[in-house]
């Protein structure tokens, strides 16, 4: 059996003053990065989403900070304070109650107000739900929109929803146990009901699990009725519709009233994923008026 190491010592150098946007573990406590403990044991003032979280984990480190909790309810009385800190030159750590601050968290004010200060804002990258959803899915990466929280209501979610349905981009949600059912239904209505989808529960924590199929399997799986834990909702990009040959010929007029058949061709071949030998036979016969 392998000799486990020991854990490195912490950085002792000294942290500059700014604001620290730290990611933590979003559930394996082993996620968190050597920097973020360094940053954490350094900083003046840790504002965290929920002080009992924060403490948790500062204790499981045997660490010790002063805590000031920021919420989105709390974050207009804790702002003033925090940049007073900053004001005096101190170093201010931000955490949610786990993955990366600012995701779905509150704190987009304070750094925005931070930057407009001319204080040092610091990226302390790490843990991310989006990110390991993401990487665990399968589906397509080189273009993804995160979309975070649906609307509770079912109108109101599906006009969401419907907004998102023509973007060409693996979607991103995140969602609550107990609606995570209806809005699987939602997405299977308004997405399509075929679009291949990953369920993601409790991400690197002991009851991990990812569901994959199309929307309306997993709105039926009644293993996905208000399951318990966090929920990431990934959905695929579906399918181009098939340009009709009224498409064609329209796009082909214009494209022909400024360029020459094989330019224009090559111009609409690409713009709706055709074949370009067609497309200029296609160019061909409304010159000849065929």
């Amino acid at each position: 059996m392998a000799q486990r190491l020991p854990p490195p010592a912490l950085d002792d150098s000294t942290l500059a003053p700014g604001l620290y946007v730290v990611a933590t573990p979003i559930g394996n406590l082993r996620d968190i990065t050597l920097r973020a403990l360094d940053v954490l044991a350094a900083a003046d003032l840790v504002l965290a989403e929920d002080t009992r979280v924060a403490g948790k984990l500062l204790g499981a480190y045997g660490l010790s900070a002063k805590l000031e909790r920021y919420d989105e309810h709390g974050a207009e009385r804790s702002r003033p304070k925090a940049m007073a800190a900053l004001a005096e030159g101190k170093r201010v750590a931000l955490i949610s109650d786990a993955g990366t601050p600012l995701v779905s968290d509150p704190g987009y004010k304070l750094v925005r107000e931070a930057a407009a200060a001319g204080v040092a804002v610091f990226p302390i990258p790490g843990p991310s739900a989006l990110l390991a959803g993401l990487s665990a899915a399968g589906l397509p990466t080189d273009r993804f929109l995160f979309a975070g929280f649906p609307p509770p209501k079912s109108a109101a979610r599906r006009t969401f929803l419907e907004e998102l349905a023509p973007i060409r981009a693996t979607l991103v949600f995140f969602e609550g146990g107990s609606r995570l059912a209806a809005s699987l239904a939602d997405m299977a209505a308004v997405l399509g009901a075929a679009r291949e989808a990953v369920v993601c529960r409790e991400l690197t924590k002991l009851y991990e699990t990812l569901y994959r199929g199309p929307l309306a399997e997993l709105a039926a799986d009644p293993r996905l009725d208000a399951p318990k834990g966090e929920i990431v909702i990934l959905v695929g990009p579906g399918h181009e519709a098939e340009a009709s040959a009224g498409d064609i010929d329209a796009a082909l007029a214009d494209a022909l009233l400024r360029l020459r058949p094989a330019e224009a061709s090559a111009e609409v071949a690409k713009a709706l994923g055709l074949s370009r030998r067609d497309v200029y036979q296609r160019a061909m016969a409304l010159r000849a008026g065929r």
